[in-house]
């Protein structure tokens, strides 16, 4: 799995409740490609999941969230994803039209495992093309990506995918 990412494929795992595609967030090709799987729109942008904060520091200002780091603190790990600001640098086919980004520390010990062997975070999405069902099993990844490296594990299939909150607003993004 860490090899299919270091050469820059794209490979499914099991998060909190669904199973990801992930990739590096650092090769464009791969992120391209997990975008075309996901007929996703790079203006939407994606997430990053990661074990620990300090893999997110490369792509978070981090001077600019100071005062939101209390209420994400709260929330971490677990299935809670915050939208905090970005540095200038975070490309836009990570980012899509914000200046924010969609992070995530992690609580699943399988995905924040990956992180840690990766050795920093990774793009996480649904693990299902635009409009059908996000896969909540290996076999299911299987059935909409055959060719698809993917770890074995499992996830709450009781859950619902991240709830997304904007650090600086506290709005609800996606309950």
């Amino acid at each position: 799995m860490i090899a299919a990412l270091q050469r820059g494929e794209v490979v499914a795992y099991p998060t909190e409740a669904v199973f990801g595609l992930g990739c590096d967030p650092r090769q464009e090709l791969a992120v391209r490609q997990v975008l075309r799987l996901k007929q996703r729109p790079e203006e939407k942008g994606l997430i990053l999941i990661a074990a620990e904060i300090d893999q997110l520091d490369h792509w978070l200002d981090m001077d600019a969230v100071t005062e939101q780091w209390p209420h994400v603190l709260e929330r971490w790990p677990g299935p809670v994803t915050w939208l905090l600001p970005c540095r200038p640098s975070t490309p836009r086919w990570l980012r899509g039209q914000f200046e924010t980004l969609a992070v995530r520390v992690t609580a699943h010990p399988q995905a924040a495992q990956l992180c840690r062997d990766f050795g920093g975070a990774l793009v996480s999405t649904s693990a299902n093309p635009a409009g059908l069902e996000p896969a909540r099993s290996p076999q299911a990844v299987a059935d909409y990506f055959p060719d698809m490296v993917c770890a074995e594990g499992e996830v709450d299939v009781s859950a619902q995918p991240s709830t997304i909150l904007d650090a600086q607003t506290q709005r609800v993004i996606r309950p």
